[in-house]
């Protein structure tokens, strides 16, 4: 990818179909938790990781239609699909529930799950906005600092590594500009392992309690 497309800067898209741990059973070895980092890392590549299947429908979309080379992250997991008919752009975050306590960045099929843990925070008064990331590179960076600034707490939920992928990303663009309290939710340094995939995700702190719990520590 690197030699091939991205330095001659070709118009070729990579859609990775097994992203995340949600690949269960087929474990470690097939668990792609530094897709984001790799990818990240090449000069001039575009990383989507769309929420559900619609978004991954108007990405698909928006891709044949940008010139250059892009990666697109997939996961295996049957996913909620949202009724709203949310619009998408490459670069602009979509904002899927308001709130004032925190500002949740999240991607893929963590939105889903962060949404839950939002349902799961209100009922104790805690109210939390939750932004659907789906460009991970170039991220929006003024929806970013629009957020933090105004709730002053941030945390970031994604099934990829905390080195290099939607943390490091929004930290970038906090850091010494917005004045905020920062969490990184994800894989912390290691690898995935083989079991049902929402076991796995348990077993990684990625269920939507798990995140709401981690998210009352940060606040």
């Amino acid at each position: 990818v690197r030699n091939s497309v991205a330095y001659p800067h070709l118009n070729v898209k990579v859609v990775g179909s097994h992203g995340g741990l949600s690949v269960g059973e087929d474990g470690a070895t097939h668990q792609c938790i530094e897709d984001f980092a790799i990818m990240r890392a090449i000069p001039g590549m575009l990383v989507l990781c769309p929420c559900d299947g619609n978004e991954m429908r108007l990405a698909v979309e928006a891709l044949v239609n940008y010139e250059g080379p892009a990666y697109m992250r997939l996961g295996r997991l049957a996913s909620q699909v949202f009724e709203e008919d949310y619009p998408f752009e490459i670069g602009k975050a979509n904002v899927m529930r308001e709130g004032t306590d925190a500002a949740v960045f999240a991607c893929g099929l963590m939105v889903s799950e962060t949404l839950e843990a939002a349902k799961l925070l209100e009922a104790e008064g805690i109210h939390i906005a939750v932004i659907n990331v789906h460009t991970i590179k170039p991220i929006d960076a003024d929806c970013v600092s629009h957020w933090a600034r105004k709730c002053g707490n941030v945390v970031t939920v994604e099934e990829h590594s905390v080195i290099g992928g939607l943390g490091d990303a929004v930290a970038d663009v906090l850091m010494g500009k917005v004045n905020c309290r920062f969490r990184k939710i994800g894989i912390n340094d290691q690898f995935g392992q083989s079991g049902k995939a929402l076991e796995v995700l348990r077993e990684y702190g990625l269920t939507a309690d798990q995140i709401a719990a981690r998210i009352k520590e940060t606040l």
